[in-house]
């Protein structure tokens, strides 16, 4: 596997596939064939169904800076390797035209044509949980100990800048007010949300708390804001919603959280490596339900929990959430997405009530999961695939 700083990434919202991984292709590029006279990027699959609500191709047009560039929306021809597949073409006089093909796989990352997949350097020697988990048995290891063992000197401070990323993109969320840019006249409802005091009970303020804290991130993600990859844009949400009530209410500290957070990167590594982060490859069960994971591993690594809990809280969390969808009403990372973030990160929470009872007796590994996640995310129709023309997309007027 691959570092987790490769899945732990700071950028701007709403969509890490949709915006940061077509802009990096877009920088790519660039390096390559920069001083052509124009340039032409064609979106295929959901890039082209959903770019328009995602602000792809204003995206792609701040990275070409003052450079000529069309954007091409193609609805129409079938991508036949990857649904978040674009082109970029690079044009003068006296010279051929160069075209390159590429693939936006999740997470901000991307795959090109006919070069070789493996671009960063392979840290984690195993690529299983199961492999994982005999190794820290055998070394006496906690998770996040384990990531320690394989990351470089800079590993941690990365953990901890993706930390506080995190508390200011909630402390952030919380302070506006107002409606979310699109068209669908969403309003903001973080703070009111934190601010209010009609709980019935104990567990219903910690219930409201929890997703303000995911509005609030989710909401900065929809409008553009500053958020981390956990593992994607459009799940932000789940991590700091779950770990700031942790800190906040919990009085966990900031130390304890980041290597909650190394666990759950290992988590989501093992989703990624296995599987797939993609809402356009695998529908919204491999963004949201791997974030879901993450988080009640992380949680399960606060607790002081066994590695046996650990493993069962996450195969909990994305067991029940096979098949979820991915419809964004007019291809915007707004619903049910932001709510969605609010549900996944009290799910998670639960997820880690029953390991707590009932993991001497489970059946499910989290490798057998993962590999059911990502076979349901296959046979998923594309249309509930992050294309905007399922679902609530579809039915939603």
């Amino acid at each position: 596997m691959k570092s987790l700083t490769q899945l732990y990434k700071i950028g701007v919202g709403p969509s890490s596939s949709h915006t940061m991984g077509p802009v990096k292709a877009c920088e790519w590029f660039l390096q390559r064939y920069d001083g052509y006279g124009s340039y032409t990027v064609t979106l295929f699959g959901s890039l082209a169904m959903t770019g328009e609500g995602h602000g792809t191709d204003r995206a792609i047009a701040r990275a070409f800076g003052n450079r000529k560039v069309n954007i091409i929306f193609d609805k129409t021809t079938e991508c036949t390797v990857h649904p978040n597949t674009m082109t970029l073409e690079a044009s003068k006089l006296d010279c051929p035209t160069v075209k390159v093909t590429v693939y936006s796989i999740g997470g901000g990352e991307i795959r090109v044509e006919g070069e070789a997949v493996a671009v960063d350097e392979e840290v984690y020697p195993h690529n299983g949980f199961e492999e994982i988990k005999q190794y820290c048995e055998s070394n006496n290891l906690r998770l996040w100990e384990y990531a320690i063992a394989f990351e470089n000197r800079l590993f941690s401070p990365h953990i901890a800048k993706i930390w506080q990323r995190m508390q200011e993109s909630v402390a952030e969320g919380l302070k506006k007010e107002g409606v979310l840019p699109g068209g669908l006249n969403v309003v903001r409802r973080a703070k009111k949300l934190i601010s209010s005091r009609s709980d019935v009970t104990r567990q219903a303020r910690k219930d409201r708390i929890v997703s303000a804290y995911a509005f609030a991130v989710g909401e900065q993600n929809a409008s553009g804001g500053a958020v981390v990859t956990a593992p994607t844009c459009g799940a932000s949400g789940v991590l700091p919603a779950v770990f700031t009530y942790a800190k906040k209410h919990q009085k966990f500290s900031d130390e304890a959280i980041c290597h909650a957070l190394m666990t759950a990167g290992i988590v989501g590594n093992l989703v990624k490596t296995n599987a797939s982060i993609s809402g356009a490859e695998c529908g919204c069960q491999a963004e949201i339900g791997t974030a879901c994971a993450m988080a009640a591993a992380g949680l399960a690594e606060l607790y002081g929990m066994t590695i046996e809990q650990i493993e069962y809280s996450a195969e909990v969390a994305l067991e029940h959430h096979l098949g979820l969808t991915c419809d964004p009403v007019c291809g915007l990372v707004q619903i049910p997405c932001i709510e969605r973030n609010a549900v996944a990160a009290m799910r998670a929470i639960n997820a880690v009530s029953i390991a707590t009872f009932l993991t001497d007796s489970r059946k499910i590994s989290f490798d057998t999961v993962v590999k059911a996640m990502y076979e349901t995310g296959r046979d998923i129709r594309e249309g509930y695939r992050e294309t905007s023309t399922g679902g609530l997309a579809k039915v939603y007027k």
